[in-house]
């Protein structure tokens, strides 16, 4: 039961996985370079989510592991304006031949000032164009200090993946 995590480098991918992971914020700065597998066992399920970092250089292997999934969960930063069309382009093209694949989209860093509320980030990311038939989802996010308990986003992110992986 495999969960692809991809997003833009730097929209917290990594921080989000070991949050979701242990229940407590772990903020990673260091990029992921190439890929990062966590397991998560819930009382329902186990699952193992693999990240692919999202530099330039790793995106090609998207593609490659994406038929493989049963969910895709994909982190934008709310606050990084200036890549959210980016972020819209390589998320249409990755699902465009995938018309069941259900969707998560992390509005992560919604800490941040100046980040666009979830309205926003579905009108950046052009999300009604992506058709009704599959299940897509959009939560906003964020990782706030270490050690802290994890935020209600994040808990409602966790409780959604797994219900979507039970249903798969």
């Amino acid at each position: 039961k495999q969960i692809l995590v991809l997003g833009l480098d730097g929209a917290g991918k990594t921080s989000i996985l070991h949050s979701l992971a242990t229940n407590h914020v772990k903020r990673s700065m260091a990029s992921t370079e190439g890929f990062n597998a966590i397991c998560i066992n819930t009382e329902e399920s186990q699952m193992e989510f693999l990240e692919i970092g999202g530099s330039e250089s790793l995106r090609s292997y998207w593609k490659m592991y994406l038929p493989k999934v049963l969910l895709l969960v994909y982190v934008v930063d709310s606050a990084d304006h200036a890549r959210l069309p980016m972020a819209k382009q390589l998320l249409h093209q990755l699902i465009q031949n995938n018309s069941t694949l259900p969707v998560v989209v992390l509005a992560n860093k919604q800490d941040l000032e100046g980040a666009y509320c979830i309205t926003d980030i579905h009108d950046a990311l052009a999300l009604s164009d992506i058709g009704d038939e599959r299940k897509m989802f959009l939560i906003g996010t964020h990782v706030a200090e270490d050690g802290s308990e994890i935020s209600s986003g994040m808990k409602d992110a966790k409780e959604l993946i797994g219900q979507l992986v039970l249903e798969t």
